[in-house]
């Protein structure tokens, strides 16, 4: 099964090298692997020279397509028409080195599987249960033999009855969703969300529908509305045995204002991807659970070191919220 492995990047030579050298020692290898790169210095490219890497193509896009989202859209249409699976991978991950077989193989044994994702190791939480051992469960989820202990945000959220009423990856009519992954017990499991840092889909998703312009520039969110348009094609599902780690570089990442403002606008949009007309109950939710984020974040500044980011990741969030009763962001399906 045929497979292009896509890897957008901007301004992270190292951290490329550092994936492709782990893509070097998979029992799988990509057919393809696109590098599409949205620098505006030579480094990326001069670093590929001098490293070589067998099937990999090179691409520096222009400054009309650079913003992960364009640059995505941009690698589909470069792929090969003999790959049947489309890959993308975070220019700052590395692989284990089974990841493409799990991946690829998730494919073949599942025909009504369209979208496959990774878990990262290096940021996973989850520890066996004690059998004896009395859990809060507003402080701890427990699942299938195994524990997590909450945040400081789901521990409100489960006190005020804001939790999700779904399993794991799975966004509920209130969107707001469990965040703590998956544990790392070999197991596939049926999912609505996809993770960007790690997702892969067939041939069909890919050439059927495009990443959304709406996500431009750093396109937080962009992978849940992906994988939530991707399922009019079949499931999605998540394999815990396709693993890799994730080290969150922190060049190209917007300040902490934007970042606050495109979580609340953002996150307003791929819910109402997946749940176009809400219930007054959904919304109650949704916004109940915005602004409890929101006061979360803004406690932050006298409870964490980091106070002024805390802050203003709070003013962002409220600039976003108070954004959406004068200018919603246009739905674009296609």
């Amino acid at each position: 099964m045929k497979f292009s492995l896509i890897i957008c990047t901007y301004m992270r030579p190292e951290s490329v090298l550092q994936l492709l050298q782990s893509v070097q020692e998979q029992t799988l290898y990509p057919d393809e692997i696109l590098i599409i790169d949205g620098s505006t210095n030579s480094q990326t490219a001069t670093i590929l020279k001098e490293n070589k890497f067998e099937n990999l193509h090179y691409f520096a896009v222009p400054p009309e397509h650079r913003g992960l989202t364009k640059q995505r859209n941009y690698g589909v249409k470069k792929a090969g028409s003999a790959m049947k699976v489309i890959a993308f991978l975070d220019d700052d991950t590395v692989l284990s080195t089974n990841y493409f077989e799990e991946i690829i193989k998730t494919f073949e044994d599942n025909q009504d599987v369209s979208g496959v994702g990774g878990v990262a190791i290096n940021e996973n939480s989850w520890t066996l249960a004690e059998p004896n051992k009395n859990y809060n469960k507003n402080q701890y989820y427990l699942w299938e033999g195994f524990v997590y202990k909450e945040g400081q945000r789901n521990v409100v959220r489960n006190y005020l009855g804001l939790q999700s009423n779904l399993g794991l990856g799975r966004m509920p009519d209130y969107s707001h969703g469990k965040t703590c992954g998956f544990p790392l017990n070999g197991k596939t499991y049926e999912v609505d969300l996809l993770i960007g840092m790690s997702f892969a889909f067939r041939r069909k998703v890919v050439d059927s529908i495009r990443f959304s312009p709406y996500f431009e520039g750093y396109g937080l969110y962009e992978d849940a509305d992906f994988s939530i348009r991707a399922l009019q094609f079949g499931k999605n599902v998540i394999n815990t045995k396709a693993q890799l780690s994730h080290f969150h570089h922190p060049s190209g990442r917007p300040n902490q204002y934007r970042y606050g403002k495109m979580v609340v606008r953002n996150g307003w949009y791929v819910w109402r991807v997946k749940n176009p007309k809400p219930s007054l109950n959904a919304k109650i939710k949704w916004h109940s659970i915005t602004i409890l984020l929101t006061l979360i974040r803004f406690t932050n500044t006298f409870t964490t070191t980091k106070k002024k980011v805390a802050f203003t990741e709070a003013i962002g969030r409220t600039i976003g919220w108070w954004s959406l009763l004068l200018n919603k962001p246009n739905l674009n399906l296609k």
